[in-house]
């Protein structure tokens, strides 16, 4: 029988060289990875549309056994590569927002992921490892990583990792509850000059419904948020609204505090249409997202393969406020021990969702972030797979 000392000397070897094969892998690739991530800005797809964007991603994954239009969504991937006892998933998002493209910067997510993928994918099986790279669409709106754990993608998995550009470099972020909907109301039309009494005003419905929820704001716990858009409000002035549809987010700590905000929220909706006599109808665009517990030992690794690569997390350190925002990966950090770390791009002062932000994600510092996210997330999965403590505890 071997040495303890000598166990720990032929791990330390194995992740060691796995670690420079990974990141051999990466550099290799990057050509292709930065003209991935460009191609995705170029040509941005939204929620469960991303038809161009999946097959383009899950092409660059050469070696793995890929399976398209995955549980049951055509544009959703998966791809597994390797036979080791611990189950490592990346995710790689690539829906982009309407109006402002890759604004979240999706597509330096799943460029990274694929690079990610491709270098575990070499040394997976003498790490001890199998990689999954899920291609997980409608981030934004629909929850599709939600649908995918709800349809198994993520049984047997062992922890689960994204890398996500933001503005700055941190660890997590404070990722709220969400629920998204659309609400409708429908009235009756009429001559609005000639015969207004004839009409009922559905717009008049939408009106009170939002100066409801802008008084019910006095009343709302910290960090409880509302916000929507009207997207559909009448045709014409001379018109009494018949139709009108807005589409509306609640946001707020944990998926009971959810059920409150959001059961108010809608009461407010149901005030406009009693008060004008319209009838209120909604749709639910996507299950609820949940708050995320991140793993803090996967979260450690992470830092330190990040900080090797020159990632620094001053903010973190300092002790800042948490950004805030909402994912669907948090519903799988509920069930897999998993880490969303944020990695920074020079964004020149724009914050994620404005149109200034998505062409920071084409820029050479995000080019280095797919790189640094690759490297880093294929570095951590081998500390998973090849470091006793960290091991063990995600297979426990």
């Amino acid at each position: 029988m071997d040495a303890p000392n000598a166990r720990i000397a032929t791990v330390d070897t194995t992740n060691a060289n796995a670690k420079e094969q990974a990141g051999s892998v990466v550099d290799r690739h990057m050509d292709d990875l930065i003209a991935l991530s460009h191609d995705l800005n170029a040509h941005p797809e939204t929620w469960f549309e991303e038809h161009r964007s999946a097959a383009a991603v899950a092409e660059m994954l050469e070696g793995f056994d890929v399976t398209a239009g995955a549980y049951g969504m055509p544009t959703a991937f998966s791809a597994r590569a390797g036979s080791g006892p611990l189950v490592v998933a990346v995710c790689a998002e690539y829906d982009a927002l309407p109006d402002v493209g890759h604004a979240c910067g999706h597509n330096v997510i799943a460029a990274a992921a694929v690079g990610a993928g491709l270098a575990l994918a070499q040394v997976a099986d003498e790490a001890g490892l199998t990689v999954l790279v899920l291609g997980t669409p409608a981030e934004e709106c629909g929850g599709g990583k939600i649908l995918m754990l709800e349809r198994g993608a993520f049984d047997g998995v062992h922890a689960a990792m994204m890398v996500h550009p933001w503005p700055n470099e941190r660890l997590a972020g404070r990722c709220l509850a969400v629920s998204h909907f659309d609400v409708g109301f429908s009235g009756r039309e009429a001559h609005a000059s000639a015969a207004p009494w004839e009409g009922v005003n559905a717009l008049d419905a939408m009106t009170i419904s939002q100066v409801a929820i802008g008084l019910l704001r006095q009343q709302l716990r910290p960090g409880d948020q509302v916000h929507g858009v009207v997207l559909e409000g009448g045709v014409a002035a001379n018109v009494i609204p018949e139709r009108v549809r807005g589409r509306f987010m609640c946001r707020t700590s944990t998926f009971a505090d959810l059920e409150q905000l959001d059961a108010r929220v809608r009461a407010c909706f149901d005030a406009g249409a009693h008060a004008t006599g319209a009838t209120v109808a909604y749709e639910e665009l996507s299950p609820p997202y949940s708050h995320m517990e991140s793993d803090p030992a996967l979260l450690a690794a992470y830092r330190s393969n990040a900080e090797a690569l020159g990632r620094r997390f001053a903010l973190d350190d300092e002790g800042a406020p948490l950004p805030t925002f909402s994912t669907d990966m948090a519903n799988v950090s509920l069930r897999v021990p998993t880490i969303h770390p944020l990695i920074a791009i020079d964004s020149n002062g724009a914050v994620n969702h404005q149109h200034a932000f998505a062409a920071a994600c084409v820029t050479p510092s995000a080019d280095l972030a797919v790189h640094d996210a690759a490297t880093a997330m294929a570095w951590t999965a081998i500390d998973a797979a090849t470091k006793r403590d960290l091991r063990d505890h995600l297979l426990a």
